[in-house]
């Protein structure tokens, strides 16, 4: 999101129709102040004020957070990124250590039930269940745990230092260490052993400092 293209945008839409802002700013409700602050890129509406915004000014929230008129494909595709962003504001390193506590509480459980199916007096049935339902509960955790981890993590190509995210099964699959992973950097199409980094919260679709794997039809396949 630029602020200060966003700005601009709301300036064109209001001088189009002649009004100051002086007028754009009454029918809001809010100072002459606040609205400068907007066009000049030093702030952007409240959320209470986005829709009432869009109505004076004929234009979609997404055309406001993007800073001008957009197609219908292109609205969709912005329509996409926006969600993807309101889904993904969680700290990466809070979503780990999330994870890590989820991982360790399912790990006690599984040794409790296990514990429970070995040494109790139970049917065959029971015990039988019991172990199935470890099992099962270990696997409902570490499943979205991987994949908190792909979508946390951002690898560097030794060879040509493209920063890439590698396909979920590229991940699954390839062998590692605690900070490397050997993977196949979708740019040069190298195997190497590829530096893991928190992905940095600013990293948005579509950025082009760093590439996905499965965009480029070379999912990233571990040697």
């Amino acid at each position: 999101m630029d602020q200060v293209r966003t700005g601009k945008f709301l300036k064109e839409l209001r001088t189009a129709r002649g009004w100051t802002q002086s007028r754009l700013a009454g029918q809001l409700g809010v100072s002459e102040k606040t609205v400068s602050k907007w066009e000049t890129g030093r702030g952007l509406p409240e959320v209470s004020l986005m829709l009432p915004v869009c109505e004076l000014l004929g234009i979609t929230v997404n055309e406001l957070l993007a800073g001008e008129r957009l197609s219908a494909e292109a609205y969709r595709e912005r329509a996409e990124e926006r969600l993807l962003l309101t889904c993904d504001r969680t700290n990466p390193k809070t979503k780990i250590i999330i994870c890590n506590a989820a991982c360790w509480v399912s790990v006690a459980v599984w040794l409790v039930l296990i514990f429970i199916a070995a040494f109790c007096d139970l049917p065959a049935w029971a015990r039988i269940t019991v172990i199935v339902c470890a099992f099962l509960g270990i696997a409902a955790v570490i499943a979205p745990i991987l994949v908190v981890a792909v979508n946390t993590e951002i690898y560097t190509c030794p060879k040509c230092r493209t920063k890439f995210v590698p396909t979920l099964s590229a991940f699954l699959l390839s062998p590692h260490t605690t900070k490397k992973r050997r993977l196949k950097c979708p740019h040069c199409g190298q195997k190497s052993w590829c530096e893991s980094s928190l992905r940095p919260s600013a990293v948005q679709p579509g950025d082009k400092n760093v590439q996905n794997a499965e965009d480029t039809g070379n999912g990233g396949a571990s040697c």
